[in-house]
């Protein structure tokens, strides 16, 4: 069962990085309409959420959550993928290294995927397009 878990996780945080990729420099600062916060916010979420996840993977308890990407990086594409990169280097090692509970990796699969739904919109809303890595896994 294991296995299955860390490899959904693995891709899921793939495909995260495959998106940001994918999307040009002035889409992270586009928003929907209406309450909105912009596509780099959702990302940075995301990154805040890898990073404290593996925290909390290496102390064996929730430790608070916290972002490396700072007010300085907003915006940046370069910066946000160096970070979602970094961030998948530091989950999937503390999976490896930590022996976490199950239940901290599924809590950061379903964090990761409820991001993936929310970008999902942003991407119809805003009239953007997909890679096709995220139109075979989520038929879009």
């Amino acid at each position: 069962m294991a296995d299955i878990v860390t490899d959904r996780l693995s891709a899921t945080l793939d495909l995260t990085e495959t998106l940001a990729r994918h999307l040009e420099e002035d889409a992270m600062q586009s928003r929907l309409p209406g309450p909105s916060n912009t596509v780099w916010e959702q990302f940075w979420c995301v990154v805040g959420a890898r990073e404290s996840y593996a925290k909390a993977m290496d102390a064996g308890s929730w430790a608070g959550f916290d972002c490396s990407l700072t007010a300085a990086d907003r915006g940046s594409k370069s910066r946000l993928v160096a970070a979602l990169e970094s961030s998948r280097e530091t989950v999937e090692r503390a999976v490896r290294s930590a022996d976490p509970s199950e239940e901290m990796i599924i809590d950061l699969l379903l964090h990761e995927t409820q991001h993936h739904g929310q970008l999902i919109r942003y991407i119809y809303g805003l009239g953007l397009d997909f890679p096709e890595s995220w139109r075979r896994r989520w038929s879009l």
